[in-house]
């Protein structure tokens, strides 16, 4: 008498099997390309948007090195005749601008990296740190950023005053130390950090200090270079404080220079004018298309774990 084993059911083989699929694809162009009319005008557009943001440009540096005769010259003389490197000798000349430049120098290295440094502890602090209050002060500080900075011009001023600090480096430097901005950019990023990370430093015993310095910075180092490129920008073209906190021409800086240099040339001499212009903005421009580059990699670089 044999009994009948039962077995179970075989696999379905690939043949077995039919996934769903999709309509009927058209044999003609991808549907995902846009038009020709469409791309004629996207590339008309951007090509406009472009030219708005090059031509000047382009205008400061050809009449920086440019006679009067071709910046007054009609029809417009886009590509000079002749290179007048003079107009920079003139320029450099007619007002102090080594002191100028030495100025501007002082106040946005030493301001800069101050702001950067209180930025980022406050950033470290509500983004780690415990403490009681917490949220209040943190949207107190979010919401300074409401208030346009000229507000504070006169309690500055009156504060600054008071310490007798108008006409000096830390007159100049001390009341904008503090940004609420950049601390912000820096919160945003820190609070991207894997907390796991964080609590592993904290267990082989490391502290807040150790953690920020060895952990956190790091880590954030995109977001802080710019962090850093924007308040850079911020301070060397900063107009209107220094204009009221200084009263000598020994303590001005470059962009109250071109003020002077307008004053001195009027508005006849634009060559010296153009020359001046492009040695106070040059310094930034070739800060950020050097740094450009470091930031987008390491922004690329830590999207990736």
């Amino acid at each position: 008498m044999s009994s009948a084993v039962p077995t179970a059911p075989s696999a379905p083989t690939p043949s077995d099997t039919s996934l769903p699929t999709s309509g009927p694809t058209p044999t003609g162009a991808d549907p995902s390309r846009r038009p020709l009319w469409l791309r004629i005008v996207l590339t008309v557009l951007v090509i406009a948007c472009g030219l708005v943001f090059l031509v000047p440009i382009y205008w400061l540096f050809s009449g920086a090195v440019k006679s009067n005769d071709d910046i007054y010259s009609w029809p417009l003389k886009w590509i000079p005749t002749a290179l007048h490197f003079e107009n920079f000798r003139e320029a450099w000349e007619t007002v102090p601008f080594g002191r100028f430049a030495l100025n501007s120098l002082i106040t946005t290295s030493i301001g800069t990296a101050l702001e950067m440094i209180n930025a980022i502890l406050c950033a470290y602090a509500f983004a780690f740190v415990p403490f009681r209050y917490k949220n209040a002060m943190f949207l107190f500080m979010i919401g300074s950023m409401m208030l346009p900075g000229h507000v504070t011009l006169i309690v500055n001023y009156i504060t600054v005053g008071n310490l007798g600090l108008l006409n000096t480096y830390p007159g100049l430097i001390l009341p904008g130390i503090g940004s609420a901005f950049a601390m912000f950019l820096l919160y945003q990023q820190m609070r991207t950090v894997d907390p796991e990370i964080l609590q592993a430093a904290e267990v082989d015993g490391a502290g807040h200090w150790r953690r920020m310095v060895t952990i956190v910075v790091p880590m954030s180092a995109p977001m802080i270079l710019t962090a850093t490129l924007i308040v850079m920008i911020g301070k060397w073209n900063e107009y209107v404080w220094p204009l009221i906190s200084t009263n000598t021409a020994n303590m001005r800086t470059l962009p109250i220079g071109l003020l002077y240099l307008r004053s001195q040339e009027g508005y006849t001499n634009w060559g010296a004018l153009l020359a001046g212009t492009l040695m106070a903005a040059l310094p930034m421009l070739i800060l950020f298309f050097l740094a450009q580059r470091r930031i987008i990699g390491g922004m690329a670089a830590g999207a990736i774990k």
